[in-house]
């Protein structure tokens, strides 16, 4: 091909073929890179790929050389083995994306993008783009949210970093994104904010992600363990649940999953799948961030701990002959299935309200955030971001956006009335669950944890004043008065001032 290339891709794992082969579909022509070149080969030749826009090059050199001016490079790189050796001349403790940043520095000119399209730690895109922007270059972290399929047919794209680069990558981002809307041709791209803007707003994405699942999984083990459904009778009511206010993406899988049987065994696959789940580390960084800032994202961090704790199956296996607790059901319904639809109802219920709250949370987090970065972050239009093509896309969403339409500073979104109404509405529910899961001894900490949160938050006062007490006691750290406010902090020499003991 003699034209020069459009936009250059390194890293030929799954997403990056995918990510390749949505943007040719939408006309632009790519040039590709791979360390592994059998693996650039491999591809350009395969199957409905040769004969496409698409150029493979051998070399980081060689991919630049095929790029138009401005040249915009993005980086795809899942592990160390998908990227240049480090020569003698780099840092021995540098990541492999600093290595190849580095390389792209020497052969690049000012004015050109690289972007790096991994699910890479915000810190690090905040230090890159001040490193490369002194270069003379431009810079994005973008977060790509959707999974394999997502890429190939249109994820949700989450890009940040050198604002000048955004007209530079518009066309192609909101090309290849998702669309949403009546007419489906609303992008869910749209320009996040300075330097680690993105990649946050993707972290707080796979972190709800993670409440979502858990949540999920929660009103499954309690249909399961306290109604004794089956899995049919799971797949109807998920698919039930996906009418309505819980239609989304998770739901819709969650009841797919109910159908499939083993091919080998004829039973259900679900129940043959070992009970540990795995995690790639984003929601720890949310739960990690969220301490930093002093906000209380507890449904990312019960979720991160729900999954550490299936992962000590050998212990829990051992504990569970050992340790004691109740065994009976919510309800002896039997086989009809009308006998447990009220609680079916309240555990939808229970999901619902739930939810609202890991939302909630997600959304404050990103305040607390955007001031503490100084990015101008505009969280009506970050759900939209997230209406189709990720993980968490929801109908759900739309109400997000309206909620931040009504009320642009909106501090939280149980203030918002069509937030409050659906709590207040699913409280009495919420609660009769949460009760339940501990009367039959059920785990449903992410459930409890939502509850937890929203009393706590709409608590006028909290027994934090005695916790006070107790640091001032210990560690003079002193204390504020609700009879004095503006006036201390206030210190007591609590062991001259108690009563003596007996």
């Amino acid at each position: 091909m003699a034209d020069k290339c459009d936009i250059g891709l390194m890293g030929l794992a799954v997403m990056g073929q995918n990510l390749v082969l949505n943007m040719e579909d939408h006309g632009f022509s790519v040039a590709v890179f791979n360390r592994t070149t059998s693996k650039v080969d491999d591809f350009i030749n395969a199957e409905g790929v040769k004969g496409r826009k698409i150029v493979g090059c051998h070399s980081l050199e060689e991919l630049v050389a095929h790029l138009a001016r401005p040249r915009k490079v993005m980086l795809m790189i899942k592990s160390p083995d998908a990227v240049p050796a480090i020569t003698e001349r780099l840092y021995p403790e540098v990541s492999p994306i600093d290595a190849v940043i580095e390389q792209l520095i020497g052969l690049l000119e000012p004015g050109d993008v690289i972007i790096d399209g991994g699910n890479t730690n915000f810190r690090d895109t905040e230090r890159r783009t001040r490193v490369v922007e002194s270069k003379g270059l431009l810079y994005v972290g973008t977060g790509v949210s959707g999974g394999e399929e997502g890429a190939r047919f249109g994820p949700s794209i989450m890009p940040g970093g050198s604002p000048k680069a955004w007209p530079l990558v518009k066309e192609i981002f909101q090309a290849i994104s998702a669309k949403v809307g009546p007419n489906q041709d609303i992008p869910c791209c749209e320009w996040v904010g300075d330097r680690g803007a993105g990649h946050y707003v993707k972290m707080v994405h796979n972190g709800i992600e993670y409440g979502d699942m858990q949540l999920i999984c929660e009103a499954y083990w309690m249909l399961k363990q306290a109604l004794g459904m089956s899995n049919d009778e799971l797949y109807d009511v998920f698919a039930q649940w996906n009418q309505g206010e819980l239609d989304s993406y998770l739901i819709e899988i969650t009841r797919d999953i109910f159908s499939v049987k083993d091919p080998e065994t004829g039973q259900y696959l679900v129940d043959l799948i070992l009970d540990t789940a795995g995690a790639k580390g984003t929601g720890k960084w949310m739960s990690q961030l969220a301490l930093d800032l002093g906000v209380p994202s507890t449904l990312v961090t019960t979720a991160v701990y729900a999954r550490s704790i299936s992962a000590m199956k050998d212990a829990r296996v051992r504990a569970s002959k050992v340790l004691a607790g109740p065994t009976a059901r919510a309800c002896d319904c039997g086989a009809d299935p009308a006998a447990k639809k009220p609680f079916v109802e309240k555990i939808r219920k229970a999901l619902y309200a739930s939810k609202i709250c890991s939302y909630a949370q997600g959304y404050v987090q990103m305040q607390a955030a955007a001031k503490e970065h100084d990015w101008k972050l505009n969280f009506g239009p970050i759900a939209l971001l997230w209406r189709g093509g990720c993980i968490i896309r929801a109908t759900f969403l739309e109400r997000i956006k309206e909620a931040f339409d009504r009320t642009p500073g909106l501090e939280n979104l149980l203030l918002d009335p069509y937030f409050k109404q659906a709590v207040e509405s699913s409280q009495e529910a919420w609660r009769d669950v949460v009760k339940t899961a501990i009367t039959l001894g059920i785990p449903t900490p992410a459930f409890t944890a939502a509850l937890a949160y929203y009393d706590s938050y709409r608590s006028e006062r909290l027994p934090a004043n005695l916790l006070q007490a107790q640091r001032d006691y210990f560690g003079a750290h002193t204390y504020h008065r609700v009879d004095k406010p503006g006036e201390g902090p206030f210190h007591t020499d609590w062991i001259r001032e108690r009563k003596t003991p007996k």
